[in-house]
């Protein structure tokens, strides 16, 4: 699918906040809402600091390793910055994910859970007790590039939809990472989210850090990630939309 194809009916999902093409989506939830975004689909080769040859060699890193990737799981603390208040607000949670399903289980400081199956997006909040299907439709392709950033893609599929730059090799946390500047080639994608900078770890080639900067306000939240593991057994059963008896469903609409 040509990523500037966008079905106004579903939402788009970038980094941990919910978009619509024309802007964002459900406001309120852009500190609350987090959805992890892991698999990056393009990038076109730029080297500014560490030369083209490096980049080239981190990509191919990411070709290699996407060949055996199956599953990921993770513990998440998402930080949003709200930068003319100076407000910081985090959430913590964790997070599953198995070929293209994926389960974000948040626990603090609100409890809520995202599921993501074939086409379906769930919004779990227990608060409520309701739960909002998604049906991405033909969404599915664009959300699967943020919703999933990082996470089993490889180099060529990454240089499909962003500019890279290579910045450096920072140490974070007791990892040794490949830090990356990622500048969406989608106009509509860089209407909401200029840039985005991930961290990955130079033995798994999985991420340990994001940063997404949003357009106009200077705006930013960063996911760092912990006790990660690649490729752990998930029953297929974990991804399939179990709600307690009496949960309100709903499909929003427009």
């Amino acid at each position: 699918m040509h990523p500037k194809v966008v079905c106004y009916d579903a939402p788009v999902f970038i980094g941990t906040s919910i978009y619509r093409a024309g802007g964002p989506l459900f406001s309120k939830c852009l500190n609350k809402v987090l959805i992890i975004s892991l698999t990056l689909i393009g990038l076109t080769a730029s080297a500014q600091n560490h030369g083209s040859s490096k980049l080239e060699t981190v990509l191919g890193q990411l070709d290699s390793q996407a060949k055996n990737f199956h599953s990921f799981s993770a513990d998440v603390e998402r930080t949003k910055v709200t930068v003319v208040v100076n407000d910081r607000s985090t959430e913590t949670g964790s997070i599953l994910v198995r070929g293209d399903k994926m389960l974000l289980q948040m626990k603090s400081p609100d409890i809520r859970t995202v599921l993501l199956t074939g086409d379906n997006l769930y919004l779990y909040t227990p608060s409520l007790n309701r739960v909002e299907e998604h049906n991405l439709g033909q969404n599915r392709t664009l959300v699967d590039q943020f919703l999933l950033l990082g996470v089993g893609t490889s180099g060529k599929e990454l240089q499909k939809n962003y500019l890279i730059t290579l910045l450096g090799e920072p140490i974070i946390g007791d990892s040794k990472t490949v830090e990356l500047e990622l500048t969406p080639k989608s106009q509509e994608v860089r209407n909401q989210i200029s840039k985005i900078e991930i961290w990955l770890n130079e033995s798994s080639w999985l991420p340990v850090q994001q940063q997404f900067n949003e357009t106009g306000s200077g705006d930013y939240f960063i996911i760092n990630y912990s006790k990660i593991v690649k490729n752990p057994a998930i029953d297929e059963a974990t991804f399939k939309p179990h709600w307690p008896k009496g949960t309100e469903k709903i499909k929003p609409q427009g």
